[in-house]
């Protein structure tokens, strides 16, 4: 395993200026709902309106709809989103892991249907991975798909399928045979297929973006197989590497902190100022992380091993960020607070437990980087 240290060249830093002016505009201060990292509110106009501009799909092809840019430009604009508590929720999953699992593994059918549709912020994406009972072991799955005449019939449960709610579409992976690993494979699933009950789940801070899903006899047709059938856990391991190595994983809070460092709630005193100076050097670090990842990316490289790496560190990090932050705040922040950055850290005091567990578990992370340091 081996970072190599880079920079954004000039013309990623002009991109990052005109995001940044982009986003002074479209989302003046009280304008919108700030969000905590990668699960801001869902706006599905404000997605079209990245889409027109060339900012959802970067690295999709061209001749899908997509800029066919580099992992690195992508990393510039999410990194500006994320600054800000964007709305990004509508176009999130389908703008970071589905669209580029589907151009890499989907047919040609498939690509020309939905990334198109995914660069134009028109299509929203939800992950159907976990089931109840499996907790980090996803190969122990058991919603099972049988062939019928035409397709497939599944039944089985998914929860915790963030934003699902809202998704036109859902990226899920079903039992297709016995077999432990082999015996897995991705389907496309249209969210309003007869049989298919999305049902939200209310979150301890009040949101309900999970949801379970229950799939009674829902048929899917042949064509929305993605990739080969029993090749779904290959395919999901190199989904989750686009998942665990970028900024989002230590950039939760980076509203909030933006807010408290700046003097928002007041003074920083000697204390404060010193931890403040301590996230600082951290989140340079980290960002020198996924940034060094995405360019092994637009290197041709398979950096999971590294991601699990980033997504291990930087979500404990985040956690450090919420405690410290609450520290110097001084009390209990209050969720109701007309204070949307007081209501914003108290949100994340409820929910940054999860911080550690979605897109795989401290344990098994460290599992996965343990592996392959020793098969280096």
């Amino acid at each position: 395993m081996h970072l190599d240290a880079t920079d954004l060249s000039e013309s990623e830093i002009r991109l990052q200026q005109e995001v940044r002016e982009f986003l002074a505009e479209r989302l003046p201060p009280g304008s919108y709902d700030v969000g905590l990292g990668m699960t801001g509110a869902s706006d599905p106009q404000f997605s079209r309106d990245l889409g027109a501009r060339g900012w959802l799909g970067m690295s999709l092809p061209p001749e899908y709809g997509g800029g066919g840019r580099t992992a690195v430009e992508r990393l510039v604009v999410v990194e500006e989103l994320l600054a800000v508590g964007a709305p990004v929720a509508y176009h999130w999953i389908g703008d970071r892991q589905s669209g580029p699992n589907i151009a890499a593994n989907g047919t040609e059918e498939q690509k020309r249907a939905l990334l198109p549709g995914i660069a134009s912020g028109e299509l929203s994406f939800s992950i159907g991975m976990s089931e109840p009972d499996s907790g980090s072991d996803l190969a122990s799955l058991r919603t099972r798909a049988e062939r019928v005449p035409g397709g497939w019939r599944v039944n089985g449960t998914k929860i915790w399928t963030t934003g699902a709610a809202q998704a036109t579409h859902i990226l899920a992976l079903f039992r297709t045979s016995d077999d432990r690993h082999h015996g897995l494979t991705q389907f496309i699933v249209e969210r309003d297929l007869d049989g298919l009950t999305v049902s939200p789940i209310p979150f301890i801070d009040g949101t309900r973006e999970f949801c379970e899903l229950a799939f009674e006899d829902v048929f899917i047709p042949d064509e929305m197989v993605l990739g080969e059938v029993g090749a779904g856990w290959g395919q999901n391991t190199a989904e989750l590497a686009l998942e665990r190595g970028g900024v989002d994983r230590w950039m939760s809070l980076m509203a909030v902190l933006d807010h408290w460092a700046r003097g928002g709630w007041g003074p920083l005193g000697a204390a404060a100022t010193a931890d403040a100076g301590q996230i600082t050097a951290r989140c340079w670090a980290f960002r020198g992380v996924s940034l060094a990842i995405a360019r092994m990316v637009d290197s041709g490289k398979s950096p999971s091993i590294e991601a699990a790496l980033a997504k291990e560190m930087a979500t404990r990090f985040e956690q450090d960020c919420v405690e410290i932050v609450t520290r110097h705040y001084g009390r209990t922040p209050d969720l109701t607070s007309d204070d949307p950055y007081e209501s914003l850290l108290a949100r994340a005091i409820l929910v940054s437990p999860s911080w550690s567990i979605r897109g795989g578990t401290v344990e098994i992370l460290r599992n996965i980087v343990s592996k392959g340091l020793a098969q280096a």
